[in-house]
């Protein structure tokens, strides 16, 4: 099982680099920003399922090293005008840092798996994996804001 779930770690990891890589060559929108964290909460009905439920101490763990480690792709993620669009600036450290966060994430799967039944760190993970997403997220949302209100701004005062 723990090695079924690393592979599929790897294949999801190399998944956020393709797909990052190819959202630098677009202009990006508000909703390709919001989207994924609502697409990704559709998850929480795991939950529903008694083995994936962990305890209260296992949720606030999960959900710090989620914020930390959103930390990490909060710094590498910034917008930039071009041609009056915003794109997403492309940053040679998110490689290195997605690969990071995968081989850290594995080490704790391996170390944790001895301990922590497999359902209740399964849900472990997603609880990490959404406190990681919801604040970057949040943070690159309100950053294209502002740089949409300046290059709205900028528009304008070609125009007149």
């Amino acid at each position: 099982m723990a090695i079924a779930s690393t592979i599929v770690a790897v294949l999801m990891a190399t998944f956020v680099l393709v797909m990052r890589m190819k959202a630098a060559e677009k202009p990006t929108n508000a909703k390709k920003i919001i989207l994924p964290p609502f697409f990704m909460s559709t998850g929480a009905l795991m939950f529903i399922f008694p083995v994936f439920r962990v305890t209260g101490a296992e949720f606030l763990e999960a959900l710090l090293v989620g914020l930390f480690f959103s930390l990490f792709l909060i710094k590498t993620s910034k917008f930039e005008i071009r041609e009056n669009d915003i794109y997403l600036k492309q940053s040679k450290a998110f490689v290195f840092i997605i690969i990071a966060l995968l081989v850290v994430r594995v080490a704790m799967k391996l170390y944790l798996s001895s301990t922590i039944d497999v359902g209740a760190l399964g849900g472990m993970f997603w609880i990490l994996a959404f406190g990681m997403i919801v604040p970057w997220r949040i943070t690159m949302y309100t950053s294209y804001k502002k740089l949409e209100r300046e290059l709205q701004n900028r528009l304008v005062n070609e125009t007149v």
